[in-house]
């Protein structure tokens, strides 16, 4: 992934703060000999402060084999993404038609050492820890090895710990354009109204503010 100066992060609580509010994305595994990259869409639980990633798959999931021959992988999460007219980005000095058509969005890239959770009982575990993320009021019942109501169930998943090893943030909103440029796609983001529109409009005019 491309990232120009001003499209970095400020600092790691930029990128942290936007991923404590996003926990879908793709896990991406490198595939086996002539075969592909293996791209797993999934949620998943982000742990700050022990710098890693909790999440499970099925067992019969294609994945696990790439996985276990390389624990080199790549979880990619994109949002806050909309498409920017031409117009819109047309510098001062030139007619509007000769503007350029973009895209906005953020993305956050984790790169991870994987680590397949087999135990029944580390893989309840992991399995609460997601839950008590997703479910923060509860709710379900606890996950226990042996135990109903999910215990059998276990043997037909696996778990993961993603161990993060590397992050590449990127926040591409216009931080390079001139003032009355930035002005003018706020201006257009807020009378569209589209899907993503506002939270592009907000990343905008926080990164100008920054």
């Amino acid at each position: 992934m491309l990232i120009h100066p001003w499209d970095a992060p400020r600092d790691d609580t930029e990128w942290q703060g936007w991923l404590a509010g996003h926990d879908f994305g793709q896990l991406a595994v490198n595939g086996l000999p002539g075969e592909p990259p293996h791209v797993q869409p999934l949620h998943f639980a982000y742990d700050a402060a022990r710098g890693e990633v909790v999440t499970h798959l099925a067992r019969p999931n294609p994945l696990w084999h790439a996985l276990e021959a390389s624990a080199d992988v790549l979880l990619s999460v994109v949002d806050d993404y909309v498409f920017v007219p031409g117009p819109w980005q047309a510098a001062p000095d030139v007619p509007a038609e000769h503007g350029t058509p973009t895209s906005f969005y953020t993305a956050v890239q984790l790169r991870c050492r994987a680590h397949v959770v087999d135990d029944p009982a580390e893989k309840a575990a992991l399995l609460n820890r997601q839950v008590d993320h997703f479910q923060p009021r509860g709710g379900s019942a606890r996950a226990a090895a042996g135990e109903a109501p999910y215990g059998r169930m276990l043997a037909g998943i696996r778990g993961l710990r993603l161990e993060v090893t590397d992050v590449r943030a990127k926040f591409k909103y216009a931080n390079h354009k001139p003032a009355e440029v930035r002005d003018r796609i706020a201006a257009g983001l807020t009378a569209r109204g589209g899907p993503g529109d506002s939270r592009a409009r907000d990343h905008l005019l926080h990164r100008r503010q920054v």
